[in-house]
């Protein structure tokens, strides 16, 4: 079946719930996302880059967990409480109304007796209690509550079977892979088994309420509807604090940076302090395409890009600990990978599961990703940025650091002058792309300046020198007859990473060949105003087939513009960026610019730190505007 045909199949009734239709929720060690449906389509455990137990999102039989009305699947509403990760679903059926709460519950540090062997961070004062939690309050006439829970570990090449683990019906126990990771379902309803399904139904009425715990490990889940409920409101507070302590404008859309901020904070391990690119695997950036792979693992890319958008809002305690994840990886001196697992794995090798069908027929269904082992010369650049912001954020640089950035310079001293695979990771011939040999230089830049605030005069003086020949490079083969910044030496392609250039500092803002190339992407880069990241027909990427319009590349042009002066349309792609945004304010990796449906994989951490650096830049530069406007009125009356 051709893409076309596939995209109009499943635009006229797809089984599958588009993507930005999911809700995510997370206890900072695990994550799930819940379909409109009330049906919680992926869940993976005991980390989120291990197997799936639910996985319907990739495939209608991978294993579902409904808990909604009998006969209604479409819900009446559905936000999040304000300030939290904690999901409200309202349904209307014909005969009455039910609330249902859903939530990974965070409680109190509870065991100091033991130390968990995957924390490399200090404990805080709260930890995951690993139990998803779904809470029912019928409050309105009357509703035939329906709870379906069917597992399917090991990304459905396992079965689960469940049995009674205690009298009565109300507590049920499977065990998964690996190690036997105990599977608990906990409620106060009645409970039944066919296979490896748990079920159960019964009406509610009118004020009555009902709770449902899955836990995976020994800690005691909820054992009552007030147990329940109290952990459900604990948590609540829990989100609320921490966003208590960010620093927002006010503004109208500071809503969004909220969002934005609690989505991070949730895509974030805690143990590790790892920020996952994306909570799930290999939804397609084309419908119907092979376009599909895993972000479940962290990006030393984003580290620069987190840091700048975490320190900006006040979260330094976050922005810190992923500092340390990625200082962590080389800090024996390891050569440094583009990503690493969850826990610092280096070994991402990369699988395909040909027995899953896959989001709407994307094939194939991936997990690993291919590119932990490529040539990407940014990531020397991006980690002495990030290493450079922390130590102005922090006005110091830990000892331990120091030999860290000599090595990572030293590694942009030996391999500038090579191709590598850039940083979109393409999968065709290394080429010399501009991105790589700017974040080369930014790599050399930021060290020379490291090297200052240190008194480390001759490595300052060495290290500028090749910054400057890497800037000399760039400028006589990086710019076209145009003045434009061009993807890769030698030819006219426009890349959307070329954005960053006023970012990153490599030239004044004011230089016209930064106009030129801001203004040629505007122009000629976009799909209805939307940005790409290249042109599939003139970059060899390795693979076929088109792809959405990348939504971080439209928020760094809204940066861009803004850098350049260019308030107005700034301000109008933002509001447009912003008006695409899911119905829970997420969002993924891709937009499809003529219909608006999100595409690739959900919620994409990449995207809303764009989000919030884009976001926060412009509200700084208009408030400084209407100041100098105001200053202006003020000299002339």
């Amino acid at each position: 079946m051709a893409a076309a045909e596939r995209t109009m199949r499943f635009a006229e009734g797809s089984p599958f719930p588009p993507i930005a239709e999911y809700a995510f929720l997370s206890d900072r060690q695990v994550q799930a996302l819940v379909a409109p449906s009330g049906s919680v389509e992926w869940l993976c455990l005991p980390r989120p880059d291990s197997p799936s137990v639910f996985g319907a999102m990739l495939d209608r039989a991978a294993g579902h967990f409904r808990l909604g009305p009998a006969e209604v699947t479409v819900p009446a509403g559905r936000r999040y409480v304000p300030g939290t990760l904690v999901l409200e679903t309202t349904w209307q059926t014909r005969t009455g109304w039910l609330v249902i709460r859903d939530a990974l519950l965070v409680g109190p540090w509870y065991d100091d007796t033991q130390r968990p062997v995957e924390y490399e961070r200090p404990p805080g004062d709260h930890e995951a209690e690993h139990v998803l939690l779904r809470t029912v309050r019928c409050v309105n006439g009357h509703v035939e509550l329906l709870m379906d829970c069917e597992p399917s570990p090991d990304y459905a090449r396992a079965d689960a079977t469940w049995e009674y683990e205690t009298e009565g019906y109300s507590h049920a126990l499977s065990r998964i892979a690996p190690g036997d990771l105990p599977l608990r379902l906990t409620s106060d309803l009645r409970m039944g088994f066919e296979g490896k399904r748990a079920h159960a139904n019964t009406t509610m009425r009118d004020g009555d309420e009902r709770f449902v715990a899955l836990s995976w490990s020994d800690h005691a889940p909820p054992q009552s509807y007030e147990d329940a409920a109290d952990r459900m409101w604990r948590t609540q507070e829990y989100w609320r604090e921490w966003l208590n302590h960010g620093v927002f404008p006010d503004h109208p859309w500071r809503i969004h940076l909220q969002r934005s901020a609690l989505t991070l904070k949730g895509l974030t391990y805690a143990p590790t302090g790892a920020l996952m690119a994306a909570a799930t695997t290999s939804l397609p950036e084309t419908p119907g395409g092979e376009r599909n792979w895993d972000y479940r693992y962290s990006w030393i890319r984003d580290s620069t890009f987190a840091l700048w958008g975490l320190y900006t809002l006040g979260f330094d305690s976050e922005a810190d600990s992923f500092f340390e994840f990625v200082a962590d990886r080389c800090g024996d001196g390891s050569d440094l990978q583009v990503m690493y697992g969850l826990g610092g794995e280096r070994d991402l090798t990369e699988s395909t599961l040909p027995h899953l069908n896959g989001y709407e027929d994307a094939q194939p269904v991936r997990i690993g990703n291919g590119a932990f082992d490529q040539d990407q010369h940014d990531v020397w650049g991006a980690l002495l940025d990030s290493v450079y912001l922390n130590a102005k954020s922090r006005d110091r640089l830990p000892e331990r650091v120091w030999p860290i950035v000599v090595a990572q310079v030293e590694q942009a001293i030996e391999h500038w002058r090579e191709p590598d695979r850039g940083i979109w990771e393409v999968r065709g011939e290394p080429k010399h792309f501009t991105s790589s040999k700017v974040f080369c230089w930014v790599a050399l830049d930021r060290g020379a300046r490291i090297a200052h605030r240190r008194g480390e005069e001759a490595l300052e003086q060495k290290w500028r020198a090749v910054a400057d020949e890497i800037h000399a490079d760039v400028l006589a083969n990086g710019v076209d007859e145009r003045g434009v910044f061009t993807q890769y030496y030698g030819t006219n392609a426009l890349d959307a990473s070329l954005l960053l250039l006023p970012l990153l500092r490599f030239l004044p803002k004011d230089d016209e060949r930064i106009r030129a190339t801001v203004m040629a992407i505007a122009d000629e880069l976009t799909m209805d105003g939307l940005v790409l990241r290249y042109r599939v027909e003139q970059t060899d990427d390795g693979l076929s087939g088109e792809e959405g319009t990348f939504t971080i590349c439209s928020f760094w042009l809204v940066s861009a513009l803004v850098e350049i002066g260019e308030l107005r349309g700034a301000r109008a792609l933002c509001e447009k960026l912003l008006s695409f945004a899911s119905p829970l304010q997420l969002y993924a990796e891709e937009i499809d610019a003529t219909t608006g449906r999100h595409l690739g994989n959900f919620p994409q951490a990449f995207t809303h730190l764009a989000l919030i650096n884009a976001v926060v830049h412009l509200i700084q530069a208009e408030l400084q505007q209407q100041r100098g406007f105001s200053m202006a009125h003020q000299i002339v009356t």
